[in-house]
């Protein structure tokens, strides 16, 4: 369990500290997006598949920060100094970079308790090394999706004027 409180409280502080790019209105929507997200894939995975779980097997109310206070900063650290107007190759290395990153903080929270907090069934690093870069892909997707229907929103309403 000490190994999640400081996980949440570092990497909540480094998002709200630093972030330099990201709206309120992005921010609101990449947690609610990275938690509804989280929550669908962990009900197969987790609940269903025992791939991998928090704690212990069943559902406990102590999981739930996991969900809802941990990964979402740590989405909104990676948009926030993602290169967005930098080449491909760029872009490309930042996820690399990123996903190394996560894989070792994973291998942190495998630790024993009070440390770790996360255990494998089945899932091991190297479906990590697979799912990750595709789940950064989906979260930039979903964010471009989001700057665009704001830029549209905000071509409609300047008509409108």
């Amino acid at each position: 369990m000490i190994g999640l409180v400081l996980s949440i409280i570092i990497f909540n502080l480094t998002a709200f500290k630093f972030n330099k790019s990201l709206k309120g209105n992005h921010i609101a929507h990449i947690w609610m997006f990275t938690i509804a997200f989280q929550t669908c894939f962990d009900v197969y995975i987790d609940y269903k598949l025992h791939g991998y779980w928090y704690f212990t097997k069943a559902v406990e109310w102590w999981e739930l920060p996991a969900t809802t206070i941990l990964v979402p900063p740590v989405n909104i650290i990676f948009l926030n100094f993602y290169p967005f107007n930098n080449s491909l190759s760029k872009q490309i290395k930042y996820i690399i970079y990123w996903v190394i990153g996560i894989l070792a903080y994973e291998m942190l929270t495998l630790l024993p308790e009070p440390i770790g907090y996360f255990n494998y069934g089945w899932w091991t690093i190297w479906h990590s090394v697979i799912i990750d870069p595709i789940l950064f892909v989906i979260l930039l997707t979903y964010y471009k999706w989001i700057l665009k229907l704001e830029r549209k929103s905000t071509d409609i309403s300047e008509e409108k004027k």
